[in-house]
């Protein structure tokens, strides 16, 4: 029998020694714990040094400063010295208005350089084709500001023109270079207005692709090439208003007058400037004379590949070894050609020298290669006979 109330154990009695453990335990916390965060410290210490030796960014954040980069190059310190010496050209035009007066209109922009000062006037080097039938020609400073200019003379052939200012009118001019010494590969700057002034200053950068480049020029548009132009060929961008332009080197120097005229009809990233070494004499000469003066030998000649080759023996009764030639259609009047005997339809094959199988081999001989009072020697044929005469050059009238 059991009895009615048993003893009742005792409740929770492990729950003495645990609390009992935990005092203990965070005695020797508060103890130990002040001891053990100074070594830490001087760990972490020594781990920071550690790291500052050797270069490697610490856990903390670094202070952040303000740099300040020059963005300066050699192009910008160019531009900034040169930019002043390249213009805008307006070439101006009169026309009848409907009260028979007389207007002004815009035939066409361009660029110029200025390239030469003294203490009265300075001077504007040009294209021909940018001022070419020009009343008035205005030059647009790089400040916007407009002054009239004098047009001294124009080379067709060159195409370039000099225009005259007063010298307190405009800046200090640029330096000219040496275009016989450019690299290919060697970079280049072109300073101009493409697509009129509403671009003025604009600034192309490339590099010199090809020298002493020959594109034909046919002047009068008669399918025929007139001449042919020695250039620099540069893949910097040269567009229409370019024309005139600078062209130069990384010294400052002014290489070439940029031509949009030679360069037209030309595939992208193929533009030609007119070398200095080319430009310097013509510029010289339309300053002081207003034209270019060249040795003259007064005849009107055709090459002979434009007559059909059955005319070759039948009417100008060739030998079958002739390659090519030219071939005289008129001769002027006491020219050195007229004193000289020559007739309508002498074929010219050799002059000076050398042979001659078109009419751009004669101009380059006779415009490049000789002077005022040469006496050259030409190799002509004349109903089937050769004949040779001397022949000295003049003045072109």
């Amino acid at each position: 029998m059991e009895p009615e109330n048993p003893p009742k154990k005792k409740a929770n009695g492990w729950l003495m020694p645990i609390l009992i453990g935990l005092g203990v335990g965070i005695l020797l916390l508060l103890v130990i714990y002040p001891n053990f965060t100074d070594e830490n410290r001087d760990i972490n210490d020594d781990i920071l040094n550690e790291d500052s030796e050797g270069n490697e960014t610490p856990s903390t954040p670094s202070k952040v400063e303000k740099v300040n980069v020059d963005v300066t190059t050699q192009v910008t310190d160019i531009v900034e010295n040169v930019s002043h010496a390249v213009v805008g050209v307006t070439n101006l035009q009169s026309r009848m208005d409907f009260w028979e007066e007389a207007e002004s209109d815009e035939a066409g922009t361009g660029s110029g350089v200025i390239f030469k000062k003294d203490k009265k006037y300075a001077y504007i080097v040009t294209n021909h084709h940018v001022v070419e039938g020009a009343d008035t020609v205005e030059v647009v400073l790089n400040d916007e500001s407009t002054i009239e200019a004098k047009l001294l003379g124009t080379d067709l052939f060159t195409d370039l023109a000099v225009l005259r200012v007063g010298a307190d009118e405009v800046g200090e001019p640029i330096e000219l270079g040496v275009s016989e010494n450019v690299k290919v590969g060697e970079p280049v700057i072109a300073i101009g207005n493409p697509l009129g002034l509403m671009f003025a200053g604009s600034v192309t950068q490339g590099i010199i692709s090809g020298k002493q480049r020959t594109i034909p020029q046919d002047f009068n548009q008669d399918g025929q090439p007139d001449w042919q132009a020695e250039v620099l060929q540069t893949d910097a961008a040269i567009n229409p208003g370019n024309s005139g332009g600078a062209l130069i080197n990384m010294s400052g120097q002014l290489i070439g007058i940029n031509s949009m005229k030679i360069s037209q009809n030309i595939a992208q990233g193929i533009g030609f400037a007119i070398p200095i070494d080319i430009a310097e004499p013509i510029m010289a000469e339309l300053e002081t004379d207003g034209t270019v003066t060249r040795a003259y030998l007064g005849v009107e000649i055709y090459s002979l590949e434009e007559v059909p080759r059955s005319e070759w023996t039948s009417t100008l009764q060739l030998p079958d070894n002739i390659e090519g030639g030219i071939y005289i259609w008129s001769i002027e009047p006491l020219s050195p050609a007229d004193k000289a005997g020559l007739k309508r339809l002498d074929v010219i094959t050799e002059f000076n020298g050398e042979k001659v199988l078109n009419t751009l081999d004669l101009r380059r001989i006779l415009y490049n290669e000789l002077e005022i009072g040469d006496e050259v020697s030409i190799v002509y044929y004349r109903d089937g006979e050769k004949h040779k005469v001397n022949i000295t050059l003049t003045e072109q009238p």
